[in-house]
């Protein structure tokens, strides 16, 4: 049985940040992942292949509202398993491309179901084509173990899924362009694909079992985020639950317990995530894990057997890839030094790809209010960005939380084209140090123009005349 200083179990995000980290610091390292290709649930079915549809989508919109080439399109309909075929290009060469970074830094890859028959032990029962033959039991062991199966779509057992009754992974799989999309949950996933299957020009309805859409956003960014989906055509349906669903023919008919009736041909249920723990642990174990499968992790992500860590959507919220690999490397860090900065896993900015994108850090008016913190406010609407005019992408804005009297940024929000890009420079000046972590700073520098960034100073100071 082969020994290994650290052996990660999980291919995704979390998965990759553990194991390259480890690598580079010379220990020997594995990584153990179910699918012959590398990359877990965020490239398989979940970040990748959304995001690369949505691409497809945007532009092809985008340019059938160009007046210089729109008459070429009116006849043109979109075709969903068409552009998911696109979308596995990118899937296929960004997996080749993970293979040969672990080749490159001698990482050890195995192909199988792993499972923890001791605290250091591993079995792998393999499930590929690669030796040993589909079926073997391969076991090594580790002085390190860093879990990272990620998660899958919370799938009720009353629910019954088929053809067009999906989840978020299995809707990948389409064989048809649906004429009408029932999405049942309207967190991030949910919104999400609200807004593709809308560009699509599918109808859809999104039904929300809370009073508003992600509530943990900023109000501001809540409201432009419900009247743009609104705007689009979808039809929100707030503070509904279901108490049934039936299938007539091709017909889906969602109950819910208000009374209502929702009617469509394809059913998204995105409610809500589960771990992937099921028979991980083949050993009587202190380690805890909850009702969603994810793993009880303490400020270190050590779980109660300290040389076994939880990361990424394994151990809980935020659920962001981003995150992940962050988490993953800072596993990596704390097995190698015994600590590790939590500038890795602090002030995570969230990115959120709806149309138009949402990208928030910090702090909320609500949340600023609550705590009694003297704060003021700067926007940047972008009708009055160059760029935008240019570009055309005119909806959204830049809102910049901070401190009346130390002009500390206490929050940065923002909602339009590429907001996920632009939520980096000012998380770059707001990670800074005080007193260079100040809203002064944006009125100072010199931006490129035209450029979105150039928000930030018109932001600043219109933030700053108000004081």
């Amino acid at each position: 049985m082969k020994n290994y200083d650290v052996v990660v179990i999980g291919s995704g995000p979390a998965g990759e940040g553990a194991a390259m980290q480890s690598a580079k610091a010379g220990q020997q390292t594995a990584i153990i992942d179910m699918s012959p290709q590398l990359g877990g649930e965020c490239l398989q079915r979940g970040t990748i292949p959304s995001k690369a549809l949505r691409h497809s989508i945007q532009r092809y919109l985008e340019a059938r509202s160009n007046p210089l080439v729109k008459g070429h399109f009116a006849n043109r309909e979109l075709d969903f398993p068409e552009m998911m075929r696109a979308a596995r290009k990118v899937i296929d060469r960004e997996a080749a491309l993970k293979l040969t970074h672990y080749e490159r830094n001698r990482v050890d890859v195995f192909n199988g179901r792993a499972r923890l028959t001791s605290a250091h032990d591993i079995e792998i029962a393999t499930t590929g084509d690669n030796p040993p033959p589909q079926g073997t039991i391969e076991k090594i062991s580790a002085d390190a173990i860093v879990i990272a199966t990620g998660s899958r779509p919370y799938r009720p057992s009353e629910v019954p899924f088929d053809d067009r009754i999906v989840d978020s992974d299995s809707i990948l799989d389409l064989a048809f362009t649906p004429r009408s999309l029932t999405i049942y949950g309207a967190g991030v996933i949910g919104c999400e694909y609200a807004s593709i299957f809308k560009g699509l020009g599918i109808k859809v309805t999104l039904v929300n079992h809370r009073a508003k859409l992600l509530e943990f956003l900023d109000d501001e960014i809540i409201d432009a985020l419900s009247y743009h989906l609104r705007e689009q055509g979808v039809i929100i349906k707030h503070s509904e639950e279901y108490a049934k669903i039936e299938r007539q023919g091709d017909d889906i008919l969602l109950h819910l317990k208000s009374g209502k009736l929702v009617k469509s041909d394809t059913l998204l249920w995105a409610n809500g995530r589960s771990g992937n723990t099921k028979n991980l642990f083949g050993f009587e174990s202190p380690i805890r894990i909850d009702h969603r499968g994810q793993i009880e992790k303490n400020e270190d992500f050590q779980t109660a057997l300290p040389h076994i860590y939880a990361v990424g959507d394994v151990s809980g919220p935020p659920a962001l890839a981003s995150a992940a690999f962050n988490q993953g490397r800072f596993a990596a860090l704390h097995i190698e030094h015994k600590s590790a900065s939590e500038n890795l896993v602090k002030n995570i900015p969230t990115g959120i790809y709806t149309n138009p994108e949402i990208s928030s850090l910090g702090k909320t008016e609500r949340e600023l209010t609550e705590l009694k913190i003297p704060y003021e406010v700067g926007q940047a609407h972008f009708r009055n960005i160059a760029r935008a005019q240019i570009t055309g992408q005119t909806a959204g804005l830049l809102k910049i939380l901070f401190h009346r009297e130390t002009l500390e940024i206490l929050g940065i929000h923002c909602f339009g084209d590429q907001a996920s890009e632009i939520i980096h420079i000012g998380q770059a000046i707001m990670a800074q140090p005080a007193p260079h972590n100040s809203v002064g700073w944006f009125v100072e520098a010199t931006f490129n123009y035209p450029t979105m960034a150039e928000a930030y100073r018109v932001a600043a100071l219109n933030g700053l005349n108000r004081l």
